[in-house]
């Protein structure tokens, strides 16, 4: 099976599920950057319930294209706003939710040059975050990229949908031990790193089950 998706930061469970049982995954990389989707932000689990970690971005109007063009910047040419200290944050923010899961040091020296090394394109962090995620699962799947926007897929399951952090969807995954489970319950579809500090090697058999 052949699948489209968008790459993201991390993504959520839900698209994993997908991945995991594709032959084939391409990626879409000719569209244009939409906000309020996964490209720029993940949940995580934290002591206070689900937390949002946003990634900023250079918005066009910035970089003086204007009104009409930030609604049609390519999501390739987003450019990461650095000013901001946000993989220092991000990172704490890692370490205080996860520090104490069971996985965290088992995944901790490989995910920190992630947040320790400077991107300038949001589209190459969220590659360098689909690699060490693919290495992590210890999976090994044929990728490729678009070279031009595929706006009716043929033979090829579409499932670029999945990028939209705000659409409701009746997905929710089978439990699995989270850290702040006891004081706020299972908390469903959350970003891939919650299920991968949490469930470890275990991650691949845990999404190949899923519906």
């Amino acid at each position: 099976m052949e699948i489209l998706l968008h790459p993201v930061y991390f993504g959520p469970v839900s698209q994993y599920v997908q991945l995991v049982k594709a032959d084939k995954v391409t990626f879409e990389n000719e569209d244009n950057y939409q906000k309020q989707t996964y490209r720029n932000r993940m949940y995580i689990y934290d002591s206070n319930g689900k937390l949002l970690l946003n990634i900023p971005i250079k918005h066009s109007s910035s970089l003086g294209l204007g009104t009409k063009g930030s609604k049609h910047q390519k999501y390739k040419d987003i450019l990461i706003a650095n000013d901001f200290e946000w993989q220092k944050q991000h990172w704490r923010a890692l370490k205080a939710s996860y520090q104490t899961s069971p996985f965290f040091e088992f995944y901790e020296d490989e995910l920190h040059p992630l947040y320790h090394k400077e991107f300038k394109y949001l589209l190459d962090f969220n590659y360098a975050c689909l690699e060490f995620v693919l290495e992590s699962l210890q999976l090994e799947i044929e990728i490729q990229k678009t070279s031009e926007y595929i706006l009716h897929p043929k033979d090829i399951y579409d499932f670029r949908s999945l990028v939209d952090a705000k659409s409701k969807t009746n997905f929710s995954n089978t439990r699995y031990p989270q850290v702040f489970e006891p004081k706020y319950g299972f908390i469903p579809n959350l970003s891939i790193i919650d299920l991968l500090f949490n469930e470890g090697p275990n991650s691949l058999a845990y999404l190949e089950a899923e519906e």
